[in-house]
């Protein structure tokens, strides 16, 4: 072999070696059709990923179709066949049946040496399979989580969601659920339904009468038949069998030709299959009773029946696809979500006064944060609510060293603890809001303003979480403005706004997707600071031309005092103390009596904000802008004015607010602390 056939052979090799090792383990004919779609598209890319298939379960029982011979038809290469099943189909064989699959299963997993397993659902098998991977330490892709459906399956799903460390769901709402269960968010995909990619393929086919013949009679035609399909309910078996036994009653008095097939293995489904056999299912001219359809028919006939009957996730799901009315019995679906509303009458009862969860209300604990608000003169801190609500607020003059400050926040906080006690209010943690840039991850504030002097570099969150021995959240306090109006105001439901602090300096935040943003050195939403003059004044950042030159409180200030200085700032019916600091409400007034110089100073900081705004619409197209801050209202209709005129006719619909809010700073800095209570990634 020539040196540089060895050297392409050893670069094969590494590559080969650094291909991603998925184990896909399927139990069953259900989760499998979920999973082939996932499992084709790992086989398409050999290059990247190493499939290694793993069966079990009722895949390899006789009674249940031996359907593991499907996965060998899809040419997958079935690398361990495990034997996991213990008979008797009741709550005592479901357990000795997860038992023996925890036994067998570490011995395969360390052969197969996975870097990720795919599981999916919430059968007892899929359990056994997560709970031997996460104790041996394999990352867990877990599929279809999230779910809610009313049975001993909730607690199943969720245990493996649980042990999972990434999630692909198939809606919004099994998403928030994911969340309000602590998942990372990072780690959920909504995908959708896996078994959907197939659906869409294969309702197309032409082929479609032939199943329908191949399976129920030659004699049957198209939407004239029934399919039927009705697993027990673990958590009240004798009920579910009661409900299978009057399906099947029915179903033969409608004297309609039926497919029905067998239930799945849960405890409960050898008496079910009882009740067939004594009614005589399987020998009945209009029925033809299986134990198991390939997918790809199984829904062509569910497309092209008159109706589907039974308790199968299939029927409130896929079947939703194709428009098949369904009936669905019993509360094995119950909490599913559906494609269309069910026929079920929903009965909306008036709110009633004085009901008694209000009385628990005042004696129970109210879920409250501390917030905190460094500011450049004052200090304040704040007992907040679940719902907003500030309980107790606490305002001190900002010392000038960083020593004194911390001294100064802890002093505030215990005193504001020990007070919650009396307002019988439970503390969760303690948010900060602060000026200047800020890493989040670890509460640390890098480079700070010129208004809060000595405060650059500074690990907020270690003195006051030790000194406390609470969690503590730290952001910027443009960002802590966007949680605000996020969570109590404006923004709430908004998927996509920007919110503008128009105080002393300009700041803001940027919420996308729901989710706010920080950037990756976390300067994202400096919006004070977008430049929309190449030649203006002189900005505290040491730039020109900063929108904050134009528009902030300071820049107004210094536009008083120069008009002041020159003899030109009052006007009859004003005056000023010669101990008053002039200041831009000295100049907004001015303004409002006439004064033509003011009138043009404010206008110009108008237009500057309406700009940066402007640009702001055409980088990131957010569908509200919330103007916030005690300057929020003078500049509302000249931004409205300058969005009419110089933004793209596409951006020019978008909404501007004044916020409602009267702390925003102190409300978004305890967002982060009731975000995290409620579950919400942060």
């Amino acid at each position: 072999m020539t040196q540089q056939a060895q050297e392409k052979m050893e670069r094969s090799e590494k590559r080969l070696k650094q291909r991603l090792r998925v184990c896909v383990a399927t139990c069953n004919r259900a989760d499998y059709s979920k999973l082939a779609p996932i499992m084709f598209g790992i086989k398409s890319h050999p290059e990247i990923f190493d499939l290694e298939v793993v069966v079990l379960g009722s895949h390899l029982i006789d009674d249940y179709g031996n359907t593991f011979r499907m996965i060998e038809q899809d040419e997958f290469d079935i690398r361990s066949k495990l034997h996991t099943i213990v008979r008797g189909e009741d709550e005592a064989a479901m357990v000795e049946s997860v038992g023996l699959a925890l036994v067998k299963l570490p011995d395969v997993l360390q052969r197969l040496a996975p870097d990720i397993l795919l599981v999916h659902g919430d059968r007892f098998d899929a359990l056994a399979l997560a709970t031997a991977a996460a104790l041996m330490n394999i990352r867990i892709l877990h599929l279809e989580g999230g779910e809610v459906s009313g049975t001993i399956d909730d607690s199943i799903r969720h245990s493996i969601s649980k042990l999972a460390h990434y999630h692909a769901v198939c809606t919004r709402s099994a998403e928030r659920h994911l969340i309000s269960m602590c998942e990372d968010h990072s780690h959920i995909l909504l995908a959708g339904c896996p078994s959907y990619d197939k659906l869409l393929s294969a309702h197309q086919r032409d082929d479609y009468t032939d199943i329908i013949k191949s399976w129920i009679g030659d004699d049957v035609k198209e939407q004239n038949y029934i399919v039927a399909l009705q697993h027990p309910v673990t958590t009240d078996i004798q009920n579910s069998i009661k409900i299978y036994e009057l399906m099947l009653d029915a179903v033969i008095s409608f004297n309609k030709r039926t497919l029905i097939l067998f239930p799945n293995i849960d405890a409960g489904s050898k008496e079910m299959v009882r009740v067939m056999r004594r009614k005589g299912i399987e020998q009945h001219p209009n029925f033809r009773a299986v134990k198991h359809v390939p997918f790809d028919q199984f829904i062509q006939l569910v497309a092209h029946a008159g109706c589907m009957i039974g308790n199968s996730s299939c029927g409130v799901r896929e079947a939703g696809a194709f428009g098949t009315p369904v009936i669905n019995l019993g509360t094995r679906q119950t909490g599913t979500e559906m494609r269309s509303n069910p026929l079920q009458k929903k009965f909306c009862f008036p709110a009633v006064k004085e009901c008694i969860s209000q009385d628990i209300d005042h004696i129970l604990e109210t879920q409250s944060a501390l917030a905190v608000d460094l500011g450049g003169t004052n200090l304040r801190v704040a007992i907040v609510c679940m719902k907003g609500k500030v309980v107790k607020k606490y305002t001190q003059l900002n010392p000038k060293t960083f020593e004194e400050r911390i001294e100064l926040i802890l002093t505030m906080c215990k005193q504001a603890m020990a007070d919650a006690i009396h307002l019988n209010c439970r503390i969760l943690g303690v948010g900060v809001s602060t000026g200047g840039r800020v890493n989040p991850q670890d509460g640390i504030v890098l480079h700070s303003t010129k208004l809060i002097n000595e405060w650059s570099s500074v690990d907020i969150r270690t003195p006051i979480s030790s000194a406390l021995h609470l969690p503590v959240w730290v952001d910027n306090d443009g960002n802590c403005a966007a949680l605000a109006e996020r969570k109590f105001g404006h923004g709430k439901g908004v998927e996509n706004f920007v919110t503008i602090i128009t105080g002393t300096g300009i700041g803001g935040g940027i919420i996308q997707h729901n989710e706010l943003i920080h950037g990756s050195t976390f300067c994202a939403a400096e919006l004070g600071h977008i430049v929309v003059s190449l030649e203006g004044p002189e900005c505290m950042c040491g730039s020109h031309g900063c929108i904050e030159a134009y528009s902030s409180g300071l820049a107004l200030q210094r536009e008083a005092k120069r008009l002041h200085d020159e003899d030109l700032l009052l006007v009859e019916g004003m005056t000023v103390n010669n101990k008053e600091q002039v200041n831009a409400i000295h100049l907004i007034n001015a303004a409002r009596l006439g004064n033509s110089k003011a009138e043009s100073i404010l206008h110009t900081a108008g237009t500057a904000l309406g700009l940066g705004i402007v640009n702001i619409l055409h980088m990131i197209n957010p569908s509200l802008v919330i103007l916030s801050g005690v300057l929020s209202e003078h500049y509302e209709n000249p931004v409205r004015q300058v969005i009419s005129q110089r933004a793209l006719l596409s951006a020019q619909g978008t909404k501007v607010m004044v916020s409602e809010l009267e702390d925003p700073a102190l409300l978004g800095a305890a967002s982060m602390v009731l975000d995290y209570t409620t579950r919400r990634t942060y």
